[in-house]
Protein backbone atom coordinates (compact mmCIF):
# COMPACT_ATOMS: atom_id res chain seq x y z
CA UNK A 1 0.00 0.00 0.00
CA UNK A 2 0.90 3.51 -0.33
CA UNK A 3 1.40 3.54 3.42
CA UNK A 4 4.53 2.27 3.80
CA UNK A 5 6.70 5.50 4.66
CA UNK A 6 4.56 5.58 7.31
CA UNK A 7 4.95 1.96 8.40
CA UNK A 8 8.70 1.84 7.87
CA UNK A 9 8.80 5.01 10.39
CA UNK A 10 7.13 3.71 13.00
CA UNK A 11 8.96 0.53 13.06
CA UNK A 12 12.33 2.34 13.08
CA UNK A 13 11.00 4.56 15.74
CA UNK A 14 10.30 1.09 17.64
CA UNK A 15 13.37 -0.64 16.76
CA UNK A 16 15.42 2.63 17.67
CA UNK A 17 13.02 2.70 21.30
CA UNK A 18 13.80 -0.71 22.06
CA UNK A 19 17.90 0.12 21.72
CA UNK A 20 18.40 2.89 23.65
CA UNK A 21 19.93 2.50 26.75
CA UNK A 22 20.34 5.91 29.24
CA UNK A 23 24.01 6.69 29.97
CA UNK A 24 25.13 4.89 32.31
CA UNK A 25 25.26 7.00 35.46
CA UNK A 26 23.10 9.77 34.20
CA UNK A 27 19.71 8.73 36.12
CA UNK A 28 21.73 8.71 39.59
CA UNK A 29 23.53 12.57 38.47
CA UNK A 30 20.04 13.39 37.97
CA UNK A 31 18.84 12.02 40.91
CA UNK A 32 21.74 13.36 42.78
CA UNK A 33 21.47 16.99 41.94
CA UNK A 34 17.30 17.14 42.57
CA UNK A 35 17.62 15.79 45.97
CA UNK A 36 20.52 18.37 46.63
CA UNK A 37 17.99 21.08 44.82
CA UNK A 38 20.36 21.85 42.13
CA UNK A 39 18.86 23.68 39.13
CA UNK A 40 19.56 21.25 35.46
CA UNK A 41 18.03 21.49 32.26
CA UNK A 42 18.54 19.34 28.95
CA UNK A 43 19.42 21.84 25.97
CA UNK A 44 19.63 19.81 22.96
CA UNK A 45 19.91 20.58 19.06
CA UNK A 46 17.14 17.79 18.61
CA UNK A 47 13.39 19.02 18.64
CA UNK A 48 11.52 18.86 21.05
CA UNK A 49 9.43 15.72 19.90
CA UNK A 50 12.59 14.16 19.47
CA UNK A 51 14.32 14.87 22.94
CA UNK A 52 10.69 13.46 24.35
CA UNK A 53 10.55 10.23 22.58
CA UNK A 54 14.53 9.37 23.42
CA UNK A 55 14.40 10.47 26.87
CA UNK A 56 10.80 8.68 27.30
CA UNK A 57 12.47 5.51 25.44
CA UNK A 58 15.56 5.70 28.29
CA UNK A 59 13.09 6.51 31.35
CA UNK A 60 14.58 9.90 32.20
CA UNK A 61 11.94 12.27 30.75
CA UNK A 62 10.00 12.51 34.31
CA UNK A 63 13.39 13.66 35.62
CA UNK A 64 13.80 16.91 32.75
CA UNK A 65 10.30 17.37 31.03
CA UNK A 66 10.01 20.56 32.70
CA UNK A 67 13.65 21.98 32.11
CA UNK A 68 14.08 20.75 27.62
CA UNK A 69 15.22 23.63 25.99
CA UNK A 70 15.21 22.59 22.33
CA UNK A 71 17.81 24.73 19.10
CA UNK A 72 14.09 25.17 17.37
CA UNK A 73 13.32 28.09 20.22
CA UNK A 74 16.88 29.80 18.72
CA UNK A 75 18.17 31.85 16.08
CA UNK A 76 21.27 29.89 15.90
CA UNK A 77 22.01 26.18 17.06
CA UNK A 78 25.21 24.98 18.23
CA UNK A 79 28.09 25.70 18.10
CA UNK A 80 26.35 29.35 18.93
CA UNK A 81 26.15 29.76 22.31
CA UNK A 82 22.45 31.25 21.76
CA UNK A 83 20.78 27.86 22.77
CA UNK A 84 22.99 27.91 26.33
CA UNK A 85 22.15 31.53 27.02
CA UNK A 86 18.60 30.81 26.23
CA UNK A 87 18.54 28.16 28.94
CA UNK A 88 20.50 29.90 31.26
CA UNK A 89 18.23 33.21 31.25
CA UNK A 90 14.94 30.64 31.36
CA UNK A 91 16.33 29.00 34.04
CA UNK A 92 17.62 31.80 36.08
CA UNK A 93 20.80 31.62 36.20
CA UNK A 94 24.25 34.06 34.84
CA UNK A 95 26.22 31.83 32.29
CA UNK A 96 29.15 32.16 34.19
CA UNK A 97 27.82 30.38 36.99
CA UNK A 98 26.32 27.49 34.94
CA UNK A 99 28.31 24.09 34.07
CA UNK A 100 27.72 22.48 30.83
CA UNK A 101 28.08 18.55 29.92
CA UNK A 102 28.40 18.03 26.54
CA UNK A 103 29.57 15.16 24.21
CA UNK A 104 30.01 16.90 20.95
CA UNK A 105 32.40 19.44 19.82
CA UNK A 106 29.79 21.91 18.74
CA UNK A 107 28.58 21.71 22.06
CA UNK A 108 31.71 22.01 23.61
CA UNK A 109 32.24 25.34 21.68
CA UNK A 110 28.61 26.80 22.72
CA UNK A 111 29.52 26.32 26.20
CA UNK A 112 32.77 27.91 26.16
CA UNK A 113 30.99 30.82 23.70
CA UNK A 114 28.54 31.01 26.32
CA UNK A 115 31.28 31.90 28.96
CA UNK A 116 29.90 28.82 30.81
CA UNK A 117 32.23 26.12 32.50
CA UNK A 118 32.23 23.09 30.01
CA UNK A 119 32.93 19.03 30.84
CA UNK A 120 33.46 17.32 27.52
CA UNK A 121 31.81 13.48 28.17
CA UNK A 122 33.75 11.18 26.41
CA UNK A 123 32.62 7.82 27.13
CA UNK A 124 31.31 6.81 23.56
CA UNK A 125 34.55 5.56 21.89
CA UNK A 126 34.04 7.31 19.15
CA UNK A 127 34.15 10.42 20.93
CA UNK A 128 37.58 12.51 19.72
CA UNK A 129 38.43 13.25 23.75
CA UNK A 130 41.12 15.41 22.63
CA UNK A 131 39.38 17.73 20.43
CA UNK A 132 36.96 18.50 23.01
CA UNK A 133 39.77 19.05 25.14
CA UNK A 134 41.29 21.63 22.94
CA UNK A 135 38.31 23.39 22.45
CA UNK A 136 38.34 24.28 26.17
CA UNK A 137 36.21 21.36 27.89
CA UNK A 138 36.94 19.50 31.05
CA UNK A 139 36.90 15.84 29.77
CA UNK A 140 35.43 12.95 31.61
CA UNK A 141 34.77 9.06 30.47
CA UNK A 142 33.08 7.94 32.73
CA UNK A 143 29.15 10.03 34.05
CA UNK A 144 29.91 8.96 37.61
CA UNK A 145 33.03 11.38 37.75
CA UNK A 146 30.33 14.46 37.66
CA UNK A 147 29.35 13.20 41.11
CA UNK A 148 32.82 14.27 42.27
CA UNK A 149 33.19 17.52 40.67
CA UNK A 150 29.41 19.17 41.21
CA UNK A 151 30.10 20.64 43.97
CA UNK A 152 27.66 19.66 46.15
CA UNK A 153 28.32 21.93 48.66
Amino acid sequence: GSDWPARIRDETLKAFAQGIEPVAGAREVLEALAAREKPCCVASSGRFEKMRFTLGATGLLPLVEDVLFSAEEVAHGKPAPDLFLHAAARMGHAPESCLVIEDSLPGVQAGVAAGMSVIGYAGDPMTDAAALKREGAHVISDVSALLDLISFR
